[in-house]
C-alpha cells in the first residue's frame, strides 16, 4: 500500500477553542499515521489536496446488530419485549441464505461508509441459529466493504420463559411449552462456532476484522456459558458485549429472578465485569450499579435514539462521565433508529440528556459527544489509538469540507460537527490507509447493483417475514401483560418522563 499525504488539511483539535489546529500535512504509511507537520512522503505517494479542510478521526459505531438491516422501518415503536418477539424469533421460516446474510449486512456497510462511519461493532445475532455459512457471510460483507469491524455470536442459550419474569404464569399451557424449549444451538456447539470465527476470521485484512465475544445478555445465558466466554474473552484479548439493564423490565427481573440483585451486580458477582465489557444500554441503573461499572474499567455503550425509539429512558449520562466511565455512542440497529448515521446519534446524545437534569452546566458538551463516537468507541473495540489523530493511530479517516452548508459561516467546530453535520459535508473517508469512498461514491465495491439485488431480494421475502409475525402474535396478550406489570412496579428509579 503506498503512502498517502494529506496536503493542508486542518485537523479536529477537541483541546483547541475553535476545535481545530492551523493548516498542516499528515503522511499515512502502513495503514497508521506516520508523521504530522511538515512531512516529506517517499516518491510515489498518492497526494490529497486538503485545501484547509477538516481532517479528523472515522465515527465508531460502538453498538449494533447487521440481522435486521433489511428491516428498517417495518416496526412501530414498541417497548424492547414486545420489539423483540417480532424482531427475532428463532422460527424456521426466518432463516436466511448466506446471499441474504451478506447483502443485508452490505447495507449497513454501505449506509456507515457513505456517512463517515469506518468501524463497528456488531452484535450479530443469528435467526433461528447460526451457522458457519452465515458466520462467514456476514464477515465477507465487512472485508469486502473495507470497513473496520468486530464480530461477535449474539445467541441466548437458554430458554425464553428464563430469561423474562412473570411470563411463566401469564402463558396458558398451550403456549408455554415452546417457550420453555432451550435455544437450538446450546452452549456446546455455540462455542464450536467462535473457534470457526476466531479461526477463519480473527485478524482477517490486516487486523481489520477481528472477533469480539457476546452473552446478549446476562439472563440469557448460563453461569456456564457466561464463564466460557469470559474465559474466551481473556485468552483473545476481546470486547464482551452485554446488555444489561436496558428497560424497567430487566430491573423488575433481577427482583424477581436474582434475589434482589441488579443484573451489573450479578455479573459482577460472578467476576466477568471487567475492562474488556462493553455494558451496553445500562439505563436503569442505580449509583451502587455505576459504581461497579466505574470500578471495574468497563466501558457503556449509549444507543440514545434506540432509547427513545422504544420508550426505554434516558442513560444517566453526567453521573457516569463523573465517574469516570468510558462512553462510546451506538446505532444499536436499523429497526430500532431506522438511518445507520451516527452523526444524527451523536446529536441526539447531545440533546436528550438536557431532559434528564435542570442544571444545564451537566448537559453534554460537544467534544465530550465527538469523544464517545470517535476514541470512545476505539476503546470499547481494544484498538489502541483508533479514533483519534495521534502518530501510530490506525489511519481510519473522514475529509470533510469545510465550505460546506452545515460549516458556513464557521461559529464553533465542535457544535457544527454534533448539532448540523449529518454526513453530507464528507470528500473521501479512509479505512487503515485506504481511501474507501470519494465523492459519496463506494470504491471497493458496485453499490447500485447491491443495492438492486437486495431491493429485489428482500421484496419477496417480506410475505414469509408476515408469516412470522402471525405466529408470534398469540403471545402478545402475556406479554403485555408482563410490560404492564413491570411497568407498574416501583423499583426507586425513573428513567422515563412522566
Amino acid at each position: 500500500m503506498p503512502e498517502t499525504l494529506f496536503r493542508n488539511v486542518r485537523l479536529l483539535d477537541l483541546q483547541a477553542h475553535d476545535g481545530l489546529t492551523a493548516p498542516c500535512d499528515l503522511l499515512v504509511r502502513d495503514g497508521r499515521i506516520a508523521e504530522i507537520g511538515a512531512p516529506q512522503p517517499a516518491p510515489g505517494a498518492a497526494v490529497v489536496e486538503g485545501r484547509g479542510d477538516l481532517l479528523m478521526p472515522g465515527l465508531v459505531n460502538g453498538h449494533f446488530h447487521s440481522s435486521v438491516n433489511h428491516m428498517k422501518g417495518r416496526l412501530p415503536s414498541l417497548p424492547l419485549e414486545i420489539f423483540m418477539l417480532y424482531e427475532c424469533p428463532e422460527l424456521e421460516v426466518l432463516r436466511p441464505t448466506p446471499r441474504e446474510a451478506y447483502l443485508r449486512t452490505m447495507l449497513g456497510c454501505i449506509e456507515m461508509l457513505k456517512t463517515g462511519t469506518t468501524s463497528v461493532q456488531d452484535d450479530c445475532f443469528f435467526v433461528p441459529e447460526p451457522t458457519p455459512e452465515i458466520i462467514d457471510a456476514v464477515a465477507q460483507a465487512y472485508l469486502d466493504s473495507g470497513m473496520r469491524a468486530r464480530l461477535a455470536l449474539d445467541q441466548p442459550e437458554v430458554p425464553e420463559l428464563d430469561k423474562l419474569p412473570f411470563l411463566r404464569d401469564l402463558l396458558p399451557c398451550e403456549l408455554r411449552a415452546p417457550l420453555e424449549q432451550p435455544s437450538p444451538c446450546p452452549a456446546p456447539r455455540l462455542l464450536e462456532l467462535y473457534d470457526h470465527l476466531l479461526g477463519q476470521w480473527h485478524g482477517a485484512e490486516g487486523g481489520r476484522l477481528k472477533a469480539a465475544v457476546s452473552c446478549s445478555a446476562p439472563q440469557r445465558v448460563t453461569p456456564e456459558y457466561f464463564a466460557a466466554l469470559d474465559d474466551l474473552s481473556q485468552r483473545h484479548d476481546l470486547p464482551f458485549y452485554a446488555h444489561m439493564l436496558e428497560t424497567k423490565l430487566q430491573r423488575v427481573y433481577g427482583e424477581e429472578c436474582l434475589g434482589g440483585r441488579s443484573l451489573v451486580r450479578y455479573t459482577a458477582d460472578l467476576g466477568f465485569l471487567s475492562e474488556r465489557m462493553n455494558v451496553i444500554h445500562a439505563i436503569w441503573v442505580d449509583d451502587a450499579d455505576l459504581d461497579l461499572i466505574a470500578q471495574s474499567g468497563a466501558s457503556v455503550a449509549h444507543n440514545p435514539i434506540s432509547n427513545l425509539r422504544l420508550g426505554s429512558g434516558i442513560m444517566r449520562w453526567r453521573d457516569m462521565l463523573g465517574r469516570g466511565i468510558p462512553l462510546c455512542l451506538g446505532v444499536d440497529e436499523a429497526i430500532a433508529d431506522d438511518a445507520i448515521n451516527m452523526w444524527s446519534v451523536m446529536k441526539t446524545a447531545a440533546l436528550v440528556h438536557t431532559l434528564d437534569r435542570p442544571r444545564y452546566e451537566d448537559w453534554p458538551m460537544a467534544p465530550e459527544v465527538l469523544r464517545a463516537a470517535t476514541e470512545g468507541g476505539g476503546r470499547a473495540m481494544r484498538e489502541p489509538g483508533l479514533g483519534t489523530l495521534t502518530i501510530g493511530a490506525p489511519a481510519d479517516l473522514n475529509l470533510l469540507d469545510l465550505s460546506a452548508l452545515p460549516f458556513v459561516p464557521l461559529n464553533n467546530l465542535p457544535r457544527q460537527l454534533v448539532h448540523c453535520e449529518l454526513g453530507q459535508s464528507l470528500r473521501m473517508t479512509m479505512v487503515a490507509g485506504e481511501i474507501v469512498t470519494e465523492k459519496g461514491r463506494l470504491l471497493r465495491v458496485d453499490e447500485a447493483a447491491l443495492l438492486e439485488e437486495a431491493g429485489a431480494l428482500f421484496a419477496g421475502k417480506r410475505a414469509q417475514m408476515d408469516r412470522a409475525d402471525a405466529q408470534v402474535a398469540r403471545y402478545l396478550p402475556a406479554y403485555r401483560a408482563m410490560y404492564d406489570m413491570a411497568s407498574a412496579r416501583d423499583v426507586g428509579l425513573r428513567r422515563r418522563l412522566g
